[in-house]
């Protein structure tokens, strides 16, 4: 699946799966020594649910951080749609090592591919629409990024990476400083500063006489905020394509095909990242 994503992938990986397998392994691994050490060992990870996979280099990497001659062989690709009982993929390790990196593994896969699922589920629920889903800041401490590629390769798309990156003028912004015009003459000269790491600046809205503030004041990205539906139907008839119209507040499975049918672009839902339940993934050895 040719899916792009904007970030540096490789490094996050590693700073990810060495804090995870430092903060469960510690000075060594109590039970694995149970095991000879020249053992090597076979499992394959099956799948229990249906779902979206998704996490395979961080998988890989717990595996091979601890045994670097380690073969892991998949069945599926990131994004792809999985069965119950699907075999994702085989493993050949020094058993100690396969042993250690277990759950550190199954975690990052578990994880990834329940929002990748959570992403793809709310995508379906608008599909035939204009409107995209996207996620939010509401991810897990740590993870951020692994979240949010998860998203993508679920069919979802990514709002900002975190404050660095672009600016969005909220309430408390606009009280601070002064109104929405001053709010956003301060953010052009912010993210002038800012050079190409801006890569957008949005106002939030509240109601439709701010929404045409905004406008009036050059916006080109507007966040509704807990807007009713008649609110956003209106919304869009007055934004008449100028700026990009994301909606957010209190979205759910089943309000989401309502709102994207009134015209918005971009849906945020903070449950793709924040209201997960881990896909039901296990690891067999084999004899």
């Amino acid at each position: 699946m040719s899916i792009e994503f904007d970030y540096p992938l490789a490094a996050e990986i590693i700073r990810n799966v060495d804090a995870a397998l430092a903060e469960d392994i510690g000075p060594g691994d109590l039970t694995a020594g149970l095991v000879p050490a020249d053992r090597i060992a076979r499992a394959t990870v099956i799948s229990r649910e249906a779902g979206v996979l998704c996490g395979r280099a961080w998988f890989d990497r717990c595996v091979k951080v601890l045994d670097p001659a380690a073969e892991v062989v998949w069945h599926a690709a990131d994004g792809d749609l999985i069965a119950p009982n699907q075999v994702l993929c085989a493993i050949r390790a020094n058993a100690r090592a396969l042993l250690s990196a277990e759950r550190s593994a199954l975690n990052f896969l578990q994880l990834l591919s329940a929002v990748a699922s959570k992403a793809r589920t709310y995508a379906d629920a608008i599909a035939g629409t204009k409107a995209q889903v996207v996620d939010t800041r509401k991810t897990l401490p740590g993870l951020r990024i692994a979240q949010k590629y998860a998203v993508r390769f679920g069919g979802g798309g990514n709002h900002r990476f975190a404050l660095w990156d672009a600016i969005l003028i909220k309430e408390n912004h606009i009280h601070a400083a002064g109104g929405i015009p001053e709010a956003m003459a301060a953010a052009r000269v912010a993210a002038a500063a800012a050079g190409d790491r801006c890569k957008f600046i949005q106002v939030e809205v509240e109601s439709l006489d701010e929404l045409n503030i905004a406008l009036a004041s050059g916006a080109t990205m507007l966040l509704l905020d807990n807007f009713t539906l008649a609110m956003m139907r209106e919304a869009a008839a007055i934004n008449a394509g100028r700026a990009v119209l994301e909606a957010s507040g209190n979205v759910s499975l089943e309000t989401i095909r309502g709102i994207a049918e009134t015209g918005v672009d971009r849906i945020s839902v903070g449950a793709l990242t924040k209201d997960v339940k881990a896909l039901d993934l296990s690891m067999r050895f084999m004899d």
